[in-house]
């Protein structure tokens, strides 16, 4: 089933707090692969060993009223272990919570996935938001930053705050989570019902990498070509994985 349009932007006075800008600063850690394959051990010897000095460092910038909440299956087994257990690392420092109810209950399998095919394989989220409760979302990797901009809408479409971000890598070009207003308005100008009509995304709720590439297209036309054929590529790409798909539009 496809997600609720997302309508609700990462609020603008938020900036993310990241440790490094590529991913192969976590990918070299020996505990990297058993973590990603979803070992909560390999996980917690990674988050340790790569980023507790730096939670130390910042932890006055996250209040002990917060909320630390990472995107995450109800069912663990198998899945990414690291943002889970980043997220309670850093509750336990700042003395704070992490989040146990809110859980994504869709697989996107956005690994190896370019910008259109994320784009397309929106994450959908369930579970109890605290309304009024400040949230720190949570992630390993963010580079379009999707998956972030979907937890945001969720939580504040539920009564609760996005407070913060806080993620190991921010691999986006552009590193803010925010859209240029020139960027927005030349969406609007061009695709203000298209956009909502391809991706359940409102324009002002795009984020900065995913605004900038939308803003390359040129006509609506290439743009719905280039939708079909990301279609494809993840029914191909899934299927080489020996991964069972419900159809070339979705993930």
């Amino acid at each position: 089933m496809r997600p609720e349009v997302r309508s609700l932007p990462i609020p603008a006075e938020v900036s993310a707090l990241y440790l490094f800008d590529v991913d192969q600063a976590i990918k070299q850690h020996a505990a990297y692969a058993q973590a990603k394959a979803g070992d909560v051990p390999s996980a917690l010897t990674l988050v340790s060993d790569i980023a507790l000095a730096q939670i130390y460092q910042h932890r006055d910038r996250f209040p002990a009223d917060c909320i630390f909440v990472a995107p995450h299956a109800k069912e663990a087994s198998g899945d990414n272990a690291i943002p889970q257990v980043l997220a309670e690392v850093a509750a336990i420092v700042c003395g704070a919570k992490a989040d146990q109810n809110i859980v994504q209950t869709t697989k996107v399998y956005h690994t190896g996935a370019d910008p259109m095919e994320r784009l397309i394989s929106r994450p959908a989220f369930e579970g109890a938001v605290n309304a009024g409760a400040r949230y720190v979302l949570v992630d390993d990797v963010t580079s379009l930053g999707g998956t972030l901009a979907e937890l945001a809408h969720y939580i504040q479409a539920q009564g609760g705050v996005v407070h913060d971000v806080f993620v190991l890598v921010n691999a986006g070009r552009k590193k803010s989570l925010h859209a240029d207003r020139m960027v927005l308005r030349k969406l609007e100008t061009r695709y203000a019902h298209e956009i909502p009509d391809i991706f359940g995304i409102e324009v002002r709720a795009l984020t900065a990498n995913e605004a900038q590439y939308l803003v390359g297209f040129r006509t609506v036309d290439e743009l719905r070509n280039r939708v079909a054929k990301a279609g494809q590529e993840i029914h191909l790409r899934l299927r080489a994985k020996g991964i069972r798909h419900g159809g070339p539009a979705q993930a």
